[in-house]
């Protein structure tokens, strides 16, 4: 009888952008939503991990869209946080059509739409075997889905934040104008700092160093790489207090 592999973490918070959700067109592509859906059953099917993961909205609406426009920021960030409502029940729709439990859980109060974040709570519905799907940001403007992220990691006492990407990890430069820009396999937060790589929002980016929450970037387009993570194996950059420069 076979045993099943004993995975690396109990509990990780998955970071996706809304990208992922439309791919090549803006809005949402259910076709993409399955893809990703799919992955994350298929993690947690054969692992046993618990999942918490938290959806941005850069498929529905960015802030940059209203540069120059006079819109308000902080309503414009108001906008942004609805989106990743959107992608939030588009993400539990095709997640329970494939039979996985989850739960919507928003920083803002839509009860007949969502769960309301409460942190109890949520770790109850992953100790059920439940995906917790974290919707509306922080709950305020001025904050990314980064900074969210980084947030609910720290409350929610996961092992590490897996920031899907569409490179393979974090490299010394811009690898798309540096042909000889190396992969960084392993940095730790000040490296990082000190040579201005882009992983995480400032503000996200400082709240993970302080409580020493790890980031794992890499590339989620590669369906079997989430997995392997989970498993412990090397994949991507991984950005902590421990890791050699």
């Amino acid at each position: 009888m076979n045993q099943r592999k004993k995975p690396a973490y109990k509990r990780v918070l998955l970071k996706l952008s809304g990208e992922v959700f439309g791919k090549e067109k803006q809005g949402l592509d259910f076709d993409a939503v399955n893809k990703v859906a799919s992955v994350i059953k298929n993690v947690h099917t054969k692992t046993g991990v618990e999942i918490a993961v938290v959806v941005g909205a850069g498929n529905l609406f960015r802030g940059r869209y209203i540069e120059g426009t006079g819109v308000d920021h902080v309503v414009a960030d108001q906008i942004g946080m609805l989106g990743t409502i959107m992608n939030a029940m588009a993400l539990q729709e095709e997640m329970e059509r494939l039979g996985n439990k989850t739960r919507v859980m928003s920083s803002i109060d839509i009860p007949t739409v969502c769960e309301q974040f409460i942190r109890r709570r949520a770790l109850r519905h992953m100790e059920k075997g439940r995906i917790v799907i974290l919707a509306g940001g922080t709950g305020n403007p001025y904050f990314t889905t980064d900074s969210a992220a980084a947030l609910r990691a720290i409350e929610l006492k996961c092992d590490i934040i897996l920031k899907a990407s569409n490179v393979d990890g974090v490299y010394d430069k811009d690898p798309n104008k540096y042909p000889d820009a190396k992969k960084l396999d392993n940095v730790n937060y000040q490296t990082a700092l000190e040579k201005k790589l882009k992983i995480m929002d400032n503000t996200a980016f400082a709240l993970c160093q302080s409580r020493k929450m790890p980031i794992l970037v890499f590339n989620f387009n590669q369906k079997e790489n989430l997995e392997r993570i989970i498993n412990g194996e090397p994949i991507g950059t991984l950005v902590s207090d421990n890791s050699s420069s």
